[in-house]
C-alpha cells in the first residue's frame, strides 16, 4: 500500500501529513464505510485538535453523525467501537516523534482495519470521487464524556484484580506524555498497586521523552524504579497500544523477552500464536516448549490482525499474538494491541508466580540478536542483491519462510533477509542463544550479498 503502511498513515505535520490529507482520508473512509455514525478521537499531539476538527467536519458533511471522544488511547477507542458498534477515525502517530501525526482506522467490531479494508480506503482516496451529503442530510457532532472511566472498568474485567492486589506491588509508570497518561496510572491503582509516575501529564510537546518506548528513552523510568524500589516499570508509546517493562533492578526488559514470557503463560497444546516474520527465537522456543503452533505474517499489526481473524475463523484458539516492540494482542479479550491490558497481564504473572520481573524474564533473556544493513544505489542493484539472497536461502539447510523476505529457521537459530520498506537498504537479522552462532550466520549472508555486487 502506498498511503497506509503497517498501521495506518502518518507523516511530518505540514509535509507528508496535511489538513488536505486528513480531509481525503476522512472523505474516503465515509464513502467506503457508508456509516450513519462514526467516532473520532486523538492522542495528545499539538496538531491533534485541528486535525480531529477536520476529520469530524468531513465525516459530518458526508452525512455521518460523529461521536467526539477527545484524547483517548487507541485501545480505548477500540473499546468504544466494540461497545457502540461504530467505526472510528483515530488521529494519532503512535510512537513517532512529536512533529508527526497520522490516522488509524478501526472497524465497528473494535479492531484496527485489516489489509484488505485499508486497501479499499486507499483506493477511494486516490479515486477522489467522494460526494457530500445534501444540505438537509448533513450529520451532527456530539461530545461523548466518560469513555475513559468506562474503558478502565472494562480493562478490570479482564485482569485477576484480587490476585494482583494481594501481591502488594509497587508499579512505576511512564506514559510518555501520551494518551495513556489519563488511563494507566489510575488503572493500576484500581488493580490495588501503589503507583509512582514520571512523564504522566498529557503534553503533545513530549517534553520528558520521545513517544517511542525504546531503552534510550526510558532512563527516567529506570531511575524511578530504582529510587522507589518498584517491583516493575511500565512504559507506553504515544497512543498507549504498546507496553515495555523495566525490571526491579531498573533494567529494561526487551519486548521480545516479555512477549515470550507472556506467551509461555498463555499457550498450551494445539493453540496458535501469530507473530511477524521477524519474530524472536525467544518466542519460537516458548511456543515449541508448549507444543503449540507459530504462524508468521509480514511485518506490521494490520497483517497480524488479518491472520488472527483467519485463524479464528478456521476454529483455532489464538490466546496471544504480536511483535517484539511491545505491541501484543490478547484476542480473547479484544483483537487490538492494548498497552494497559498487556501490562495488567504482566502484573498478573508477577502476582501468580511470586517471581520478580527479572526472574520472569531470565529464561528468555540469554539470546543474541544481530542486525546488519546493506545499502544499494538503485533498483537494479537492489534486485541483484535480492536475487542473491533468494539463491542463498533456497540452498541453505534450513526451513524457509518467504512470507516477508526470506527467513531461515535452523532450529537453534534463525536468519532473515528482507528489503526495508522505508530506506534503500536490505536488512539482515540473525538471532541465536550462542552469540558466535548468530554472528556467523549474519556475516556469511552479508559476505554473500556483498559478493553479488
Amino acid at each position: 500500500m502506498e498511503l497506509f503502511g503497517s498501521s495506518g498513515t502518518r507523516g511530518v505535520v505540514g509535509e507528508e501529513f496535511t489538513p488536505e490529507r486528513v480531509r481525503q482520508v476522512a472523505a474516503a473512509t465515509a464513502a467506503v464505510w457508508d456509516a450513519d455514525r462514526v467516532a473520532v478521537a486523538r492522542d495528545t499531539r499539538l496538531s491533534g485538535g485541528p486535525f480531529t476538527d477536520i476529520a469530524a467536519g468531513t465525516l459530518a458533511a458526508a452525512g455521518a453523525d460523529v461521536d467526539r471522544l477527545g484524547v483517548l488511547p487507541t485501545p480505548g477507542v477500540a473499546y468504544y467501537c466494540e461497545r457502540e458498534g461504530v467505526p472510528a477515525v483515530h488521529v494519532t502517530a503512535s510512537h513517532n516523534p512529536p512533529e508527526y501525526n497520522g490516522i488509524k482506522l478501526l472497524g465497528d467490531d473494535g479492531t484496527e482495519l485489516g489489509v484488505d479494508a485499508y486497501e479499499r480506503v486507499e483506493a477511494q482516496v486516490f479515486a477522489e470521487g467522494n460526494a457530500l451529503a445534501p444540505w438537509d442530510e448533513v450529520g451532527t457532532a456530539r461530545r461523548i464524556d466518560g469513555v475513559e472511566a468506562d474503558y478502565r472498568a472494562d480493562l478490570l474485567t479482564g485482569i485477576d484484580r484480587e490476585t494482583v492486589a494481594a501481591a502488594d506491588l509497587t508499579v512505576a509508570v511512564d506514559p510518555g506524555h501520551g494518551a495513556g497518561s489519563t488511563i494507566s496510572p489510575a488503572f493500576f491503582r484500581e488493580l490495588g498497586c501503589a503507583v509512582r509516575t514520571v512523564n504522566a501529564d498529557p503534553d503533545g510537546r513530549f517534553p520528558g521523552r520521545d513517544p517511542e518506548p525504546v531503552p534510550e528513552n526510558l532512563t527516567a523510568l529506570q531511575r524511578l524504579v530504582r529510587s522507589t524500589d518498584a517491583d516493575v516499570g511500565i512504559a507506553h508509546d504515544g497512543d498507549a497500544d504498546r507496553a515495555i517493562f523495566v525490571d526491579e533492578r531498573g533494567e529494561v526488559i526487551d519486548g521480545d523477552t516479555s512477549l515470550a514470557a507472556l506467551a509461555a503463560a498463555a499457550v498450551a497444546g494445539d493453540d496458535v500464536v501469530v507473530a511477524a516474520v521477524n519474530v524472536s527465537q525467544r518466542l519460537v522456543d516458548a511456543v515449541a516448549d508448549a507444543g503449540s503452533k507459530l504462524d508468521l505474517t509480514p511485518i506490521g499489526s494490520t497483517h497480524i490482525v488479518t491472520r488472527v481473524r483467519e485463524r479464528l475463523a478456521a476454529g483455532d484458539r489464538v490466546p496471544i499474538a504480536g511483535e517484539g516492540n511491545g505491541g501484543v494482542f490478547f484476542p480473547e479479550y479484544r483483537l487490538t494491541r492494548d498497552g494497559a491490558y498487556v501490562a495488567g497481564k504482566f502484573l498478573e504473572l508477577l502476582a501468580d508466580t511470586g517471581a520478580t520481573a527479572s526472574e520472569i524474564a531470565a529464561p528468555y533473556a540469554d539470546y543474541h540478536f544481530i542486525r546488519e544493513n546493506v545499502d544499494y544505489a538503485d533498483a537494479a542493484e537492489r534486485d541483484r542483491l535480492l536475487g542473491a539472497a533468494e539463491g542463498y536461502a533456497r540452498e541453505a539447510d534450513a526451513d524457509l519462510d518467504t512470507t516477508d523476505g526470506y527467513r531461515l529457521d535452523y532450529g537453534d537459530a534463525w536468519l532473515l533477509v528482507r528489503p526495508s520498506g522505508t530506506e534503500p537498504k536490505i536488512r539482515i537479522y540473525a538471532e541465536a542463544r550462542d552469540e558466535s552462532r548468530a554472528a556467523t550466520l549474519a556475516d556469511d549472508l552479508l559476505a554473500h550479498l556483498e559478493s553479488a555486487r
